[in-house]
Formats: structure tokens, C-alpha cells, sequence
């Protein structure tokens, strides 16, 4: 590590900035085109989704929620993920949407996120008829896609964090689903910086999938499983009951 350092600081030391004001113009005009370059994707994505992330109170009228895994904790859903749970229970719960598509990793036999995503509606008052599992959501593009082609969603509201949404909304407007998306509010924490440094790195994959639209990791037949949902007629619940949102 010590060698690797100082070969570090030598090459630092041989960078020569132009002398002349002509070629100092030149680097400065470089790192500039440099830094528009990188930002770009950002850009392209806070201004397609900006006007389409809503609140649960003014979310518009949607046939389903789509929910996004963000990651278990000893097989339950983490603290970001069950925020975003309740934030579809309670959309679920106004008549905003009348079914949720839970999409999430199921790669290992250890790890199963919509089932745990499932579970957790399921003691929050969704009835399960109205609960559609997708395991094959390895990332927001392959969900979107799949929600779409596999499900065949057309209109959505996008359910995760406020860091995450606009990502989401501008990936599944790409796919063909027409969403609102709502964003799930959390503490300004540690995970919170981690996840918003992050989107400035997914913003140039998410524009590249936007563009080409690969198909996703795993395709499959057409599932009905939405369309069911939708189908299904389930009794109002006894009482209002609104799931207490996480501050």
C-alpha cells in the first residue's frame, strides 16, 4: 500500500497545467464539458419525473401500487423498506390504488423480498388477494419493465424513498407504465446521504436502460396476476384505518 501511495503522488506531481492562457482555458473548458457530462443523466431524470412525485394525500387514483424492495433484516423487511409498506397499506387503505405489486430479489433460497414485503402487508390489512408478488425485480429497471410486459401495468403509483423515486418514475415512464410516484419520508440520516450520492451514479445506468431498453434478467410468460387482483371484490374494512406512517 505504502508503494502503490507514492506512485499515487508521483504521477500527481508530474500533472503540468498548461502555462499559456490558452491552454488553461482549454483544461478549464474540459472539466467543465467533463462535469456537464456527468450531471446530465441527473438532469434528464429530476426533470422528466420532478412534476410526477406527489404525496399520499394527492397521489391521483391509480388500478395499483408498485413497491420496491430495499432489503431485509434477518428475513423482515429494513426500516427503509417497511416505511415504503405503509406508504402502499395506506394508499391501499384511501382508495387510491385497489391492488400492490410487491417486486423485489429472490436470487437465494435465503433471500426473499417480496414474500417478506407480502407478509408484512398482510399484518398491516392488505388482503391478499390483492397483493401480486414479482421475484424477479433484481433492479428498478428490470421491475419496471417486468411490471409492465409481464404484467401488464399501464398505470401506476410508484411507492419508495424520496432519493429513489424519480429514478423510478423516469424508468417505468421509459417501460410504458404511466406513474405518480409517491415518496416515502425518512430521517436525513446516514443511509439517507449514502442513498442520494448513490442515485448520482444510477442516474447514467438508468439513462442508458431509458435509451436502449434491454430486456430484463428474466422475462417469462405474461402472468395474470394483476389482472386478477383487480378482478377480485374484497369487503371494506370494519373501521377507517390509516397505517401509522414512520416519522
Amino acid at each position: 500500500m505504502p508503494g502503490l501511495l507514492r506512485r499515487i503522488r508521483g504521477a500527481v506531481a508530474r500533472v503540468r497545467l498548461p502555462r499559456t492562457r490558452r491552454g488553461q482555458r482549454r483544461v478549464y473548458q474540459a472539466v467543465v464539458a467533463a462535469a456537464v457530462l456527468a450531471l446530465a443523466p441527473a438532469t434528464w431524470m429530476n426533470a422528466t419525473a420532478g412534476p410526477r412525485v406527489r404525496t399520499v394525500a394527492d397521489a391521483p387514483a391509480a388500478p395499483v401500487a408498485i413497491v420496491f424492495g430495499a432489503g431485509l433484516w434477518n428475513g423482515e423487511p429494513s426500516p427503509y423498506l417497511a416505511h415504503r409498506l405503509d406508504t402502499a397499506a395506506a394508499l391501499y387503505d384511501r382508495g387510491t390504488v385497489r391492488a400492490v405489486l410487491v417486486t423485489g430479489d429472490n436470487s437465494r433460497h435465503d433471500y426473499d423480498e417480496p414474500d417478506a414485503m407480502r407478509a408484512y402487508l398482510l399484518r398491516h390489512g392488505v388482503p391478499a388477494r390483492k397483493i401480486v408478488s414479482d421475484y424477479a425485480g433484481f433492479d428498478t429497471w428490470d421491475s419496471c419493465s417486468r411490471a409492465h410486459r409481464i404484467f401488464g401495468v399501464n398505470r401506476a403509483v410508484l411507492v419508495s424513498q424520496g432519493f429513489h423515486i424519480r429514478r423510478a418514475l423516469a424508468l417505468c415512464g421509459a417501460a410504458g407504465v404511466d406513474a405518480y410516484g409517491v415518496g416515502a419520508g425518512e430521517r436525513h440520516d446516514v443511509t439517507w446521504a449514502y442513498g442520494g450520492v448513490r442515485e448520482l451514479f444510477a442516474a447514467g445506468k438508468a439513462a442508458v436502460d431509458a435509451a436502449l431498453r434491454p430486456d430484463p434478467q428474466f422475462l417469462g410468460p405474461r402472468e395474470k396476476g394483476v389482472t386478477e387482483a383487480l378482478r377480485q371484490q374484497v369487503p371494506p374494512p370494519a373501521g377507517p384505518r390509516v397505517p401509522r406512517l414512520r416519522s
